[in-house]
């Protein structure tokens, strides 16, 4: 169900293809799982229904028309690109989107076994998306804070952690953390970032990383958001060769992006008990994801200050 009460079923994107993309409505219309603020649904071998079912949607979606088209042509990894927007109407009163289909399985579901090969298309893909971003960019809303403007939020993933629902030492997580608030600021120029990388929001094939999805909290701002990815997606030991590959991180940015890591993997973490317990929201297969990452975090000492 949508915040409108309305049931996105077949039936309804059938319907809304017929009345307003007519062309495409004789296409096979399948469902897939998962999806946060939208449910989606493929159409055909190379296209996919998006719509909206949390109230932020509709401006994800428009966020992503504005500015997909600009970056894909110089991404070297599958992106979804809008094909077709769809208006609000008396079947459907939030406007909808027709996207590319990006081929492969979301990390969550099936593990990298090229841990190197991913490592440098990981490097290469934030390499090529992390240029700096035109004045009128969107902003982050909540995300892209330095770390110490974070920690209410930190303290919050942390004591909601179910007992027993990692196996890290407590204060290991609070030392990246505080190491993480500790690092001086971004002082460069805002540059574009995907916002929201974790397993579930990467898709893999043949073993490396495939293809990006779900760019609807795209902002400008601080590299360390999206550089968490170096644990947060890839196999344990490959957080060096990437950093290798993207080259452009000072340690103070390291820093930042380790701690990110950590909040990213308790709330993956949250999310999967969630899941567990059956709660609206809730994402069974991130709980182990967030695990595994928050062990390559605390296993890596990359980028960690050294003592004094």
């Amino acid at each position: 169900m949508t915040e409108p009460g309305i049931e996105i079923t077949a039936e309804l994107v059938r319907g809304l293809l017929r009345d307003q993309h007519p062309d495409l409505a004789g296409l096979a219309v399948r469902e897939v799982a998962g999806g946060w603020d939208n449910r989606m649904w493929r159409l055909g071998d190379d296209l996919a229904v998006r719509m909206p079912r949390t109230e932020r949607a509709p401006d994800l979606q428009r966020k992503e028309c504005r500015w997909l088209p600009v970056l894909a042509p110089r991404l070297p990894l599958p992106v979804p690109t809008p094909v077709r927007i769809g208006e609000p109407s008396a079947r459907f009163p939030r406007p909808w989107s027709i996207m590319t289909w990006v081929p492969g399985e979301p990390l969550d579901r099936a593990p990298i076994s090229r841990a190197g090969h991913a490592a440098d298309t990981l490097a290469g893909f934030l390499g090529a998306l992390h240029e700096e971003a035109p004045a009128g960019a969107p902003a982050g809303s909540d995300r892209g804070a330095h770390p110490g403007r974070c920690t209410d939020g930190f303290e919050e993933f942390l004591r909601a952690v179910a007992p027993g629902g990692i196996a890290a030492d407590a204060r290991a997580v609070r030392a990246v953390w505080d190491d993480a608030v500790a690092a001086p600021a971004w002082e460069g120029p805002p540059v574009w970032l995907h916002g929201d990388l974790h397993p579930a929001n990467v898709v893999v094939s043949d073993g490396t990383l495939s293809g990006v999805v779900d760019f609807g909290d795209l902002f400008a701002g601080d590299p360390a958001w999206d550089l968490a990815a170096a644990w947060l997606l890839l196999p344990a030991g490959a957080d060096s060769r990437f950093f290798e590959g993207y080259a452009r991180a000072d340690e103070a940015t390291v820093r930042r992006a380790r701690g990110l890591a950590v909040l990213k993997s308790l709330f993956l973490v949250l999310m999967g008990q969630n899941g567990e317990r059956g709660l609206p929201g809730g994402k069974p297969a991130w709980g182990p994801a967030g695990r595994a990452a928050l062990g390559r975090v605390l296993a890596s000492g990359f980028g960690r200050s050294s003592p004094a």
